[in-house]
This record gives structure tokens, C-alpha cells and sequence, in this order.
């Protein structure tokens, strides 16, 4: 008898872009509201890889070297209003670097997604790895 629980792996695939940002939107409603709060506005984007001036700019040997990016200012830095011709707040999350480094370790794709999301967003606020930690495990 066939176990009716078990994934049909003859026909899983990669999960794709728009898969990718329906994983990010659930993560980030799911972190504490304070920490939303802080990041109002907040674009979150889905490439398969960063660009070439991404690349260069951070000094990056591959383009599987970055998971995610954060570009933008915080609250503290602009006030509560963008000014003219300012861009929002983005975090672009890289789906084949997640896909690769999810390959080689024991994490779940969402608790990986949770992690870059986070830590993006968080070291631009000035957050310490100890503060980002607890803002995921209350995104659990």
C-alpha cells in the first residue's frame, strides 16, 4: 500500500521566482510587529542573482557569494518621509544563491529566507547578530 503522505518527487521542481516572493511576503508578516514597523514601505524584490555592479560593489567572487541586499536608508538616517526622487527602502533576495547554499545545509528554504530577510534588513538598522537572532526565533 502507497504511504498517500509521501511527496511525489517525479514531479517536484525548483521553487521559482513568484514561488520565492510568496515565501518572503509570509516570512516578513510573520516577524514581530515592532520590527515591521521599522521597516514601513519596505520593497522586497526576487532576482535570481545579483547584477554585475552588485557583484563588483561588494567584491563578490561568484554571483552564488551573496544570498541577499539591502538599499536604502533607515527611518534615522531620512526621517519619516522619503524626499524627492529618493528610492524606498529595497531588499532583493538572490533565489539561486538560497537555492545552492539551502543545498548544502541542513536549514529549511523558509527559515533560510527568514535568516537573509532579516539580517538584510537588520544590519542597515544597526541591529547586533544577537537582536536579529531573537527577532527570527519570534518569527517561528
Amino acid at each position: 500500500m502507497a504511504d498517500t503522505n509521501k511527496p511525489d518527487w517525479r514531479t517536484a521542481t525548483a521553487p521559482t521566482l513568484e514561488d520565492f516572493e510568496t515565501m518572503a511576503d509570509e516570512a516578513f508578516a510573520r516577524l514581530p510587529a515592532e520590527f515591521r514597523a521599522l521597516c514601513e514601505g519596505v520593497v522586497i524584490r526576487i532576482d535570481d542573482f545579483p547584477d554585475d555592479d552588485v557583484l563588483e560593489e561588494m567584491q563578490a567572487e561568484t554571483e552564488f557569494d551573496l544570498l541577499g541586499l539591502f538599499r536604502g536608508r533607515g527611518l534615522a538616517q531620512r526621517g519619516a518621509t522619503l524626499q524627492t526622487g529618493e528610492f524606498p527602502n529595497m531588499v532583493w533576495l538572490y533565489r539561486r544563491p538560497i537555492l545552492d547554499y539551502w543545498a548544502a545545509h541542513e536549514e529549511t528554504l523558509g527559515a533560510i529566507i527568514t535568516h537573509v530577510l532579516v539580517h538584510e534588513i537588520g544590519h542597515h538598522f544597526g541591529f547586533s547578530d544577537e537582536d536579529m537572532e531573537n527577532i527570527e526565533k519570534l518569527a517561528d
